[in-house]
């Protein structure tokens, strides 16, 4: 696109998506098994910010804005993603003590974290397939607030505290929030929370 002077402009695009269970974070199909976000979104040339893997729901933000998408992705710039975990079991007070201070994964030690077991079970949409319940063992949400995200890093966390996750979904990224998007539904930013994400 040009402006009247006959110089190119760009017109950058800011999405927020709620990404459904079984939906990889890509627009190319690998294998007929898995949807892609081409089934839901139809902007050209935009991209995820980060990724959730196929079997996470929740909060997914895309972006044709290059420099953007590079300075939420690098963890030196500690953004938080705020996540819903339905894990087997009811945490203890020692599981979420490692969670907050640290966990090793392989040869990692994960960042300090921010979590909390929610008193009851957080307004989510039902699941298309249903997690699976295994009988006399009961579940509970953790609210999980990190600052970087390795690959697969929230399953891995609760796993290592003998606690492994049935579901997980991202509810926010910085300020942004996934409330008032249904699974498959994208919208573009407010004026307000580009202004706060572009700071």
């Amino acid at each position: 696109m040009t402006n009247n002077k006959g110089q190119m402009t760009s017109i950058y695009r800011y999405i927020l998506f709620h990404k459904p269970y079984g939906v990889l974070s890509q627009f190319t199909q690998e294998t007929p098994k898995h949807r892609t976000l081409k089934e839901y979104i139809e902007v050209p040339d935009v991209y995820p910010v980060g990724r959730l893997d196929w079997d996470s729901e929740g909060l997914l933000l895309l972006t044709n804005n290059g420099q953007l998408q590079h300075r939420l992705a690098n963890p030196r710039f500690g953004h938080k993603r705020t996540y819903w975990a339905q894990v087997e079991r009811i945490p203890d007070v020692d599981a979420i003590n490692k969670l907050q201070t640290g966990v090793k994964i392989q040869d990692y030690c994960t960042r300090p974290a921010q979590v909390r077991l929610l008193s009851e079970e957080p307004p989510v949409c039902d699941r298309n397939p249903p997690i699976r319940f295994r009988k006399n063992i009961p579940t509970a949400w953790l609210e999980m607030t990190l600052t970087e995200g390795k690959n697969r890093q929230v399953r891995r966390m609760t796993a290592a505290v003998g606690f492994p996750t049935l579901r997980l979904i991202r509810v926010s990224i910085a300020h942004l929030k996934l409330e008032g998007l249904q699974p498959g539904e994208w919208r573009t930013l407010t004026d307000s929370e580009l202004k706060m994400l572009l700071v």
